[in-house]
C-alpha cells in the first residue's frame, strides 16, 4: 500500500519531519518531529511542531506513533509537545540504549535517569512490524551514523534518518559515539536491496546555492547519483573517503542541548526548585 505523506521542513537546522497516514482509516505516525531551539537564549518554540499538529486536526487523523529515526544531535525532538497535543505512542530503535549510556557519562546523570530506554513508549527491533491503520511500517536496523540508527519501511517508502542524503550531498557522518563507516557501508546497501522505486525521504537537506528544497529520492537515483557511495563503490574506498572526511567536520552546534533532550525522549530535565529546567554545559570533555 502507499502511504500518505507530507513533510514539514524547519530551516534552522535543515530539517525535515513527517506525518505519513492511511488514507482510508486516518491513522498516521509523525516522524522526527522538531523543536525550535535557541542556543543564544536558551528559549524553546514550538512552531513547527504546531504545523504538525495543525495538519493533524485539520485532516481529522488519529495518530498512533510518534517515532524518531535515531536520538538527533542537531535538533531538539518536540515528540512530547505531539503526543501532549495529538497523543500517540513514542518510540525508538533499541540502539537507544547505548547511546543514553555514552551520553550519561558525558552529562553525568544519575538518578533517576536510567540508560534504558524506559523514557520511550516502545523500542524497535531490526525486522518489527507495527501498524500505522491498515498500513505495516517495518523496522530496518541501519546503524553507522549512530548505534541506534533505523529506517522506517511503509509501503512503498522509507523514512532513512540521516543515513542518506540527498544524491548531491552524500551520506551521514560516523564519527558520534557509536558511529562506524563500515557499518553505515552495510546498512546503505541494504536500502540499495530494495526495489529501485522505492521512495527514500530525508531527515535533512542542506541544499547548495540554487538547488530548492528536496526531501524525497528513490533508491535508484541514489544508486546511480550519490557523490559518496553509488552502487558500485567498494566498502574500503567508502570507509577511506567517510573516516577522512569526517575528521575535518566540527560538532553540530545543538549536539549539547539535543542529546540532553533527545535521550530522554523530548522531556526536558526536570525542573529545579525555581521551576526552571536547565541544560548542562560540559567544559573541556568534548
Amino acid at each position: 500500500m502507499t502511504p500518505t505523506v507530507r513533510h514539514f521542513h524547519y530551516q534552522p537546522t535543515g530539517s525535515l519531519a513527517y506525518v505519513v497516514s492511511d488514507r482510508d482509516t486516518r491513522r498516521a505516525a509523525v516522524i522526527d518531529p522538531v523543536l525550535g531551539f535557541s542556543i543564544v537564549s536558551g528559549r524553546t518554540d514550538t512552531a513547527c511542531a504546531r504545523e504538525i499538529v495543525d495538519y493533524v486536526r485539520a485532516e481529522s487523523l488519529a495518530v498512533d506513533w510518534i517515532l524518531e529515526t535515531h536520538a538527533h544531535a542537531d535538533h531538539l525532538s518536540a515528540a512530547q509537545f505531539v503526543r501532549e497535543e495529538v497523543g500517540g505512542r513514542i518510540a525508538i530503535g533499541r540502539g537507544i540504549c547505548a547511546v543514553q549510556s555514552h551520553f550519561a557519562k558525558i552529562f553525568n546523570l544519575g538518578p533517576p535517569f536510567r540508560a534504558d530506554g524506559g523514557q520511550f513508549d516502545r523500542l524497535l527491533a531490526d525486522g518489527e512490524v507495527i501498524e500505522i491503520g491498515r498500513l505495516e511500517c517495518r523496522v530496518i536496523e541501519t546503524p553507522g551514523h549512530t548505534s541506534d540508527s533505523i529506517t522506517l519501511l511503509i509501503g512503498d517508502t522509507a523514512f532513512v534518518g540521516d543515513t542518506l542524503f540527498m544524491p548531491d550531498i552524500g551520506t551521514a557522518r560516523c564519527d558520534f559515539p557509536g558511529g562506524d563507516a563500515g557499518q553505515l557501508f552495510e546498512s546503505i546497501r541494504k536500502l540499495f536491496a530494495l526495489p529501485g522505486d522505492t521512495r527514500l525521504f530525508m531527515c535533512h537537506d542542506y541544499p547548495p546555492e540554487g538547488r530548492p528544497l528536496r526531501f524525497e529520492v528513490t533508491v535508484a537515483e541514489q544508486k546511480s547519483d550519490n557523490v559518496h557511495l553509488k552502487g558500485g563503490t567498494a566498502r574500503g574506498d567508502y570507509v577511506a573517503m567517510r573516516e577522512k572526511r569526517d575528521a575535518t567536520l566540527s560538532l553540530p552546534a545543538l549536539i549539547l542541548p539535543a542529546l540532553q533532550v533527545n535521550i530522554r525522549g523530548g522531556h526536558l530535565p526536570s525542573a529545579e526548585n525555581n521551576g526552571v529546567s536547565y541544560l548542562k554545559i560540559p567544559l573541556d570533555l568534548l
